[in-house]
């Protein structure tokens, strides 16, 4: 889970010192996210065959590779290999993402919110690590940044490494052969439909906003990288932080108060990001947007599990996963250009408009659940 931080932090600086025009300077930054999505829908179906391990130790090939190419890129100045290398390890992070559908399969229905919670916890050390990572290593070799990716390598051996060591799961010749209904059938659900619109607006926004960041920071506004630095360490931090009780919230708040409050807290990052471009409102902004991330996706995860049964899982998790994702790429994608045809201000409007859709969606479906039949 360090790898994204490091390349979200890397990817927009590292893309403007080697992109022809600077309108793709956070093209890199997408491409890891379009990776992810094209990933999302092979993932699952590798995972159904061969199990999650060794899907897990696949995907750690991958981003091994996507790390070495980076540092490859920089060596050759070459800004489409870096793109390969970024996609690589976009693939890898489908496969990560499939960790909180591994941990809620492990538990029983009511503990479901806790294991997906428990699995984000990780994410708190990765959003130190990650940056951390990159920036103290970023002068290892003579090329500028190179020395990151060298130690990204190095991380993703240890993964693979410790993956290992773990037991294997191999999938039953039930879970081959039954499909349950078909995916058309699943997907006309309210609690798939709501699932979706929640993970994919958390997502989106999230990645629209946090690739803009960096870029804005360090180039628009003339923040140093230790500044921007600390700001994507906070947010990410605060992305996984409310996992830690993030479960009890679900079962005190109930699912959908759970997940309204993540996006009212999405809504407040854009309102403040616009209010002054202090570094402490940056701050805030992002932390906030952390924060509702995790209780939008988070709750959209678990109600996502209440849609299937367990031999439609892979299929429903991938098809959800290549929504998410793919909202996300479009994020991140049109981050870049946004900023540079629309400012800072564009962005966090756009952002309040899909989360305010986002929000109807979810009183919308409350009161229907509310009212008698």
């Amino acid at each position: 889970m360090s790898g994204s931080p490091a390349i979200i932090l890397l990817g927009g600086i590292v893309g403007g010192q080697l992109a022809p025009n600077p309108g793709l300077a956070t093209l890199p930054i997408s491409i890891m996210v379009v990776g992810a999505a094209v990933s999302a829908l092979p993932a699952g179906g590798l995972m159904r065959r061969v199990g999650r391990r060794n899907g897990f130790l696949l995907a750690s090939l991958l981003a091994i590779a996507g790390a070495a190419l980076a540092a490859l890129a920089l060596q050759l100045g070459s800004f489409w290999l870096f793109c390969l290398a970024t996609l690589l390890i976009g693939a890898n992070n489908a496969f990560v993402q499939q960790y909180r559908f591994a941990a809620a399969e492990s538990v029983e229905s009511t503990l479901q919110g806790r294991a997906v919670a428990l699995v984000l916890v990780g994410g708190i050390f990765a959003g130190f690590a990650g940056p951390e990572i990159a920036r103290r290593t970023q002068d290892w070799l003579a090329v500028p940044y190179q020395g990151s990716f060298v130690a990204l390598v190095i991380v993703y051996a240890l993964v693979l490494i410790v993956l290992a060591g773990l037991q294997d799961t191999h999938p039953t010749q039930e879970s081959r052969t039954q499909t349950g209904r078909p995916l058309g059938q699943i997907m006309r659900q309210p609690d798939y439909l709501l699932a979706v619109l929640a993970g994919a607006s958390a997502y989106g926004v999230m990645s629209f906003v946090m690739t803009a960041t960096p870029v804005h920071m360090h180039g628009g506004a003339g923040f140093s990288l230790d500044q921007t630095t600390l700001v994507i360490q906070s947010h990410i931090i605060a992305m996984y932080l409310p996992s830690l009780i993030s479960g009890f919230l679900i079962e005190r708040l109930g699912l959908y108060r759970f997940m309204l409050l993540g996006g009212l807290l999405m809504l407040a990052c854009s309102a403040l990001a616009m209010i002054s471009s202090a570094f402490m409102h940056y701050w805030w902004a992002l932390v906030l947007l952390g924060l509702g991330w995790n209780l939008l996706f988070v709750g959209g995860t678990v109600l996502l599990t209440r849609s299937y049964a367990p031999e439609e899982r892979f299929k429903t998790q991938a098809s959800n996963d290549f929504v998410v994702f793919g909202v996300q790429a479009l994020g991140s994608l049109s981050a870049g250009s946004m900023l540079h045809a629309s400012s800072w201000s564009g962005v966090n409007r756009l952002s309040m408009v899909i989360l305010l859709l986002t929000l109807g969606g979810l009183v919308a479906q409350r009161r229907r659940l509310a009212s008698p039949a």
